[in-house]
This record gives C-alpha cells, structure tokens and sequence, in this order.
C-alpha cells in the first residue's frame, strides 16, 4: 500500500453542496474548509478532452440539453456549470482535467478520479483517462503529489486504466455487494474497494483488509455513521459536508 494517495476524509465532487459540483470553485471552496484530498467525477467530449461532469447529459448543471459526450470540447468549456445552483456561482465553466490537475498538483492535494463514461464508451474513456493522468502528472516535475486514485462502477473502465497506466491505483466503485465482488476487485489489481457507505459493515471491512486493500465509502454526511465508520476501520470517507467534517480534527467542525 506505499502508493496509497488518499487520506482519511475526501471532498465529494469539490465541496458537494456547498458549490457547483465538479468545478474549480468546489475545490477552492473544499480547500477553504480545510480539505487536502477531492473526488470528481471524468468523462470525454467528442473529440477526446477529459473533462469534469457527473451525468451523462447536460440537462441538470448547464443550460444545454442532451448528451454531453456528443459535443465538442470547445463547444462545451464555454457552458456555465454554476448557474445551476445558485447566482453567485454563474458562469462557472466546466473544468478539463487539466485544469483540476493544475489546482491539485500545484497545492500538493491528493485525487480520486471517477472515471464516469457515456455509455458504451467505458474502456475508450479508461485508457485515455489514464493516459492524460500520466502526461499531466509527469509535467508537473520532481515534486509532485501522488498520483490519483481511479475510480469506476464500470470494470471496463479500470481496465482501460490499467491499460494505459498501470501504475496508477484503482479502486472498485460498488452501489451494492454483487456476487464475486470481491475477486472482480482483485482481477482488475485494485487497491481498494469503495462502496455506499450503507453496505459497508464490520464483515466486508474485515474482508476487504484481509486482502491487502483499502475500504472506503460514499458519501457520508451523517456524523453518526461517520463515527461507527472510523471506529470499525475505514480507510476513507467521500463527504458532501465538508462544513460539518474536518479533516484537520478528524471530525466534526
């Protein structure tokens, strides 16, 4: 586990609900809470640029209507991704990989990249997140953070990955505990398991250590199974309440 990248507490898609998730302004504003480690969520426009959004459309966080991976990235870097959720963030545009990798490398934070294709592009979107990853990271020199943690609920996401860029951690993105999860994690050289932090009980954390990964979980906002979480061994939780948990106490603010 030396190359492990994460801490304890992790930034869900910048600073939740705080900002417009997934953009520069939900980093910074993570940071001002104190965070040094973010998740985010990655897919590829048209013409191949890695860039930040959750959904596979553009209905809920722009103006714009329809799939988001059938446009090009020029077209979609002029998007206001802000608006969406309130006044003061307008025109906030939507981030490319690499401007997020700017803002972490240059702070020294750490990454989980959620690899998030359009459908039916996953292995596609795996290798050439890893390849970006690998470029982006090898320019920023001598002394630059660790590299990111990928993420996926698509296994043929992580393959691309590993493809690509072997040497960078992947973790198996899990909504519920499917048969074999375990072994599926394992065959595609994860480092951890990450699960709804609701499936995550004493046994699977148990079961996930005695492999030699981590166990992580999304997304926890409550203080009480954020405690019962800790207690029992976890090795990472992904928060929207960046206000109410502080990574620099380990717990609430």
């Amino acid at each position: 586990m030396s190359n492990w990248p994460l801490p304890l507490w992790i930034a869900h898609r910048g600073a939740g609900k705080l900002a417009p998730e997934n953009t520069l302004a939900a980093f910074r504003l993570g940071a001002h809470y104190g965070y040094r480690a973010f998740e985010c969520d990655v897919k590829l426009s048209r013409d191949g640029q890695p860039f930040l959004l959750h959904d596979s459309t553009l209905d809920r966080t722009t103006p714009e209507r329809g799939l988001a991976g059938t446009r090009d990235w020029a077209e979609l870097s002029h998007l206001d991704a802000g608006r969406w959720h309130s006044r003061s963030f307008a025109g906030e545009p939507l981030p490319s990989l690499g401007a997020i990798a700017a803002f972490v490398i240059a702070n020294r934070h750490a990454l989980n990249i959620e690899i998030k294709p359009t459908p039916g592009e996953a292995l596609l979107t795996g290798r050439a997140v890893g390849r970006k990853v690998l470029e982006l990271w090898a320019a920023s020199g001598p002394l630059l953070p660790p590299l990111p943690l990928f993420s996926s609920f698509e296994p043929e996401a992580l393959r691309g990955a590993r493809e690509t860029a072997p040497e960078v951690p992947r973790g198996l993105l899990l909504d519920t505990l499917r048969s074999g999860w375990l072994d599926e994690a394992r065959s595609l050289g994860c480092l951890a398991v990450i699960t709804n932090y609701r499936v995550m009980d004493l046994g699977t954390i148990d079961a996930i250590h005695a492999v030699g990964m981590k166990a992580v979980v999304y997304t926890v906002n409550d203080e009480a199974a954020a405690r019962w979480l800790i207690a029992n061994g976890i090795d990472g939780l992904i928060t929207d309440a960046v206000d109410r948990f502080s990574p620099a106490t380990e717990f609430v603010v």
